[in-house]
C-alpha cells in the first residue's frame, strides 16, 4: 500500500529519470565526429538544449582534440534561461515560443557563419526542439512583428507542431533545408534531440538542414484550415513559387548527414524501468501521442478507472505532444490542461495519482524560464480546490490550468532542464 506522499515523490523521480535519459551530458559525446584535418569546426546550436549541447561539444573539441579559437568557432541560440557559459563559443538567449529581436540578430550571425564555410570546414549543427522560434529569420520583407503575430495565432489554434512548422518553413530564410544550402559545399552533420512525434527530422526545429517534404500549397492549406490572419507580405511569400523550400534530391544535401541522439521513446523507456523497479506493471500508451489535451485525458481516465478494478499496481506511461485549442483567457499549457481534465474525469478516485510535464521544464506560459512544466494530481486534487472556492470545470473552460494548480500548489516547476524530448505523462494505480 502506498500513500499520496509516496506516490508524488515517485512521480517526481520518474519525471527526472525521463529528463536525465535524454540530457546531452549523457547522450551527446559518443556521437561527436572528429574535426576536419585542416579546416574549422563550426558549431551551430539552436533550441532549448542548445546551451547544454554547446557546452558539451565545445568542451570535447577543446579538451579531446585541442582545438583553439582559430579552428573552433560557432554560435548557439537557446530559449531565455536555457543558455550556458562556454569559454570560446557564445550562446545567445532568445524568445520562445514567440520569437524576439535577439533571436533575429543571433540567427543572422548563424547564417553568416554557415555561409562562410568552405569545403575544408565541418559544420556541426546541434539541434533541439524550440529551434523553430530561436532560429528566426523572416524571409524577404516579412517583419518580426508579422512573424510573431502568425506564430501566436498558430499556437492558439490547436494546430499540430507539424502544421505549425509547415507554415514556419515557408516564411523563413533558415528553416526547411535552407541552412544546409547556405553551408554548402562544407560537410554538415546534424545531431538532434527529437521533440516531435515519430522523430521526423523535417519537423524537428523546422528541419533547417534536411530536405523539406512540405509545400507552399500545404502551408496555405494550414492557414485556411485554422483561419490564421496573414499580412500582405506573408501572403505573397506563400503564393510565390520561387519561395519553395529545397526538396529531396536537391544537390544541396550531398554533403549532409543527420543523427537523432535522443528521442521521446528513450525517456519513456527510462521511466518504465524505474516504475517496474518500484513494483508497478507498466503499460506504455505510446511515445508520440497527439490530440487535444483534454480529450486525451478523458480517454486515459477511462483506462485508469478500468485498471483500478484489477487490484494491481499499474503505471500508464505516454509521451508525445498534445495541443490546446484556446477559447478562454486563462494561463496554461497542454500538460497542465491534460492534468486538470484528467483530475475532473477521475472524479477523486482513490489510489490514482498522475503527473504530466514537459521534459524541457516549461509548459506553455509566457516564455519565462520559471513557467511551470506541468502538474501533479491525486485523489485529493478536486476536494482541495473546491475547499478554496475554485470550480475545476470553470477553470478548464477558461483554459486556466496554471491558475488552478498554482492555487492548490500542485504545479511542477523544475526550471530549465537542458533538454527537450517533449511530454512525459505517468498515471500510477495503487492498491
Amino acid at each position: 500500500m502506498t500513500n499520496d506522499t509516496d506516490q508524488r515523490s515517485l512521480l517526481e523521480a520518474l519525471y527526472h529519470a525521463a529528463v536525465a535519459a535524454a540530457h546531452p551530458d549523457h547522450c551527446l559525446v559518443r556521437h561527436l565526429p572528429a574535426p576536419p584535418e585542416n579546416g574549422r569546426m563550426i558549431l551551430l546550436a539552436g533550441g532549448k538544449a542548445a546551451g547544454s549541447m554547446m557546452r558539451v561539444a565545445e568542451k570535447h573539441y577543446r579538451e579531446t582534440h585541442g582545438l583553439g579559437p582559430d579552428r573552433l568557432v560557432g554560435l548557439g541560440v537557446a530559449r531565455i534561461g536555457y543558455g550556458a557559459k562556454t569559454p570560446l563559443i557564445e550562446v545567445v538567449e532568445a524568445g520562445h515560443p514567440v520569437p524576439n529581436e535577439a533571436g533575429v540578430l543571433a540567427t543572422r550571425r548563424v547564417m553568416e557563419l554557415a555561409a562562410s564555410a568552405t569545403k575544408d570546414d565541418f559544420v556541426l549543427v546541434l539541434l533541439s526542439g524550440g529551434g523553430s522560434a530561436n532560429w528566426i529569420a523572416p524571409a524577404d520583407t516579412l517583419t518580426l512583428v508579422e512573424k510573431q503575430s502568425i506564430t501566436k495565432a498558430l499556437l492558439r489554434s490547436g494546430a499540430t507542431i507539424g502544421d505549425i512548422n509547415t507554415v514556419r518553413k515557408h516564411l523563413s530564410a533558415i528553416k526547411g533545408g535552407r541552412l544546409a544550402k547556405l553551408a554548402a559545399p562544407a560537410r554538415v552533420l546534424t545531431l538532434a534531440i527529437s521533440d516531435v512525434p515519430r522523430d521526423d527530422p523535417s519537423i524537428i526545429a523546422s528541419g533547417p538542414t534536411v530536405p523539406d517534404p512540405s509545400t507552399l500549397e500545404a502551408a496555405r492549406a494550414v492557414i485556411k484550415r485554422f483561419a490564421i490572419p496573414l499580412s500582405a507580405s506573408a501572403q505573397a511569400l506563400l503564393n510565390d513559387a520561387a519561395n519553395e523550400t529545397p526538396k529531396p534530391g536537391d544537390p544541396t544535401f550531398c554533403q549532409t548527414s543527420y543523427e537523432i541522439i535522443a528521442r521521446p521513446l528513450l525517456s519513456v523507456q527510462a521511466v518504465g524501468k524505474m516504475a517496474r523497479a518500484a513494483g508497478y506493471e507498466t503499460r506504455i500508451l505510446g511515445d508520440s501521442l497527439e490530440g487535444e489535451a483534454r480529450e486525451v485525458a478523458k480517454a486515459h481516465a477511462e483506462l485508469a478507472i478500468a485498471a483500478r478494478q484489477e487490484g494491481k499496481r499499474i503505471a500508464f506511461l505516454s509521451g508525445g505532444e498534445l495541443t490546446v485549442t484556446v477559447r478562454g483567457n486563462g494561463r496554461g499549457g497542454p500538460n497542465q490542461e491534460y492534468a486538470l481534465a484528467l483530475a475532473i474525469a477521475l472524479g477523486g478516485m482513490e489510489k490514482i495519482s498522475a503527473l504530466a510535464g514537459d521534459t524541457d521544464g516549461t509548459d506553455g506560459g509566457d516564455g519565462s524560464p520559471d513557467d511551470p512544466a506541468g502538474a501533479y494530481i491525486d485523489a485529493t486534487t478536486l476536494n482541495r480546490a473546491v475547499h478554496l472556492g475554485i470550480d475545476p470545470g470553470a477553470m478548464l473552460d477558461n483554459n486556466d490550468a496554471t491558475g488552478f494548480f498554482e492555487a492548490i500548489h500542485d504545479g511542477l516547476k523544475p526550471g530549465p532542464t537542458g533538454t527537450n524530448v517533449n511530454d512525459i505523462r505517468v498515471i500510477l494505480i495503487d492498491i
